[in-house]
Parts: structure tokens; C-alpha cells; sequence
């Protein structure tokens, strides 16, 4: 069976470059909550990767939280090892294509010279009345 994890149609994770780690969960679910190792810790080093080119590596730098290039994903939600890297790959597969997705371009825009002249007018105005409820200067 194939494990690799698709973020995309154009890019896919090799099942080795991902580092998994189990330890117990904390939490209910008594004897086996603390004796059996259901929290799954999904580590992939992103700018190690030969799945991304180094564009990509520099965007996914930019928008992902990591610590030397490797995201590392905890889950211990499940009472199952299982479920829980089932989770973690998800996880991992959705902040990934998220951080890849494009974003838009911000289009400039000018402020009407109508709303323009109204704000600064609506600015004098109020600045008058306030003005005006200031007791007189002495002379």
C-alpha cells in the first residue's frame, strides 16, 4: 500500500521524508490513556524536501510555523494510534496546501475625489465645533 501524502495534484510527500513519534496521551481514558502510546507526532522537514521547489520552500518558509525548517504536527485527540495519524497526515496536508495556495493581488484603488473633499470638509466642521465649545483665550 502506498502511503504517500498528496497535498495537491502537483505535489506529494514520500512516506520517508515523515518522522513519526508516539508517546501517551494525557487526559481521561484511564489504563490505556497511560499505557498505550496514542499520540502521534508528525515532524516533515519542509526546506529538506525534494517535493517542493525552491520557490515553493522559500513561500512555505515564509507562511508556516516551524523550527529549522521542520513543521511538526501533535495530535491526541483519539483514543487510537491510528486515528490519530490519520489526523496528523490531514493536518499536514491542509496547512501545507493552504500556505501554497495563491493569494490575490492587492488592485490599488483611489478614494473619490467627491469622498475625499466630503472627509476633509467633515473634518474642518468638526474641528470648528469643537473649537467653539472652548471658553475664549484671555487677552
Amino acid at each position: 500500500m502506498n502511503d504517500d501524502l498528496r497535498i495537491d495534484s502537483q505535489h506529494i510527500i514520500s512516506e520517508g521524508e515523515l518522522t513519526w513519534t508516539f508517546s501517551t496521551s494525557g487526559g481521561p481514558g484511564g489504563q490505556h490513556a497511560n499505557r498505550s502510546n496514542t499520540r502521534a507526532i508528525l515532524s516533515f522537514d519542509v526546506l529538506g524536501s525534494p517535493a517542493f521547489s525552491d520557490t515553493e520552500k522559500d513561500r512555505l518558509d515564509l507562511e508556516l510555523p516551524h523550527h529549522g525548517g521542520v513543521i511538526t504536527i501533535t495530535v491526541d485527540e483519539s483514543r487510537s494510534q491510528w486515528r490519530n495519524r490519520q489526523m496528523a497526515r490531514k493536518r499536514l496536508a491542509d496547512l501545507i496546501a493552504e500556505a501554497l495556495r495563491p493569494r490575490p493581488t492587492r488592485r490599488a484603488t483611489r478614494i473619490p475625489r467627491r469622498a475625499h473633499e466630503k472627509r476633509l470638509s467633515d473634518k474642518r466642521a468638526r474641528s470648528e465645533r469643537k473649537r467653539d465649545r472652548q471658553p475664549p483665550a484671555p487677552d
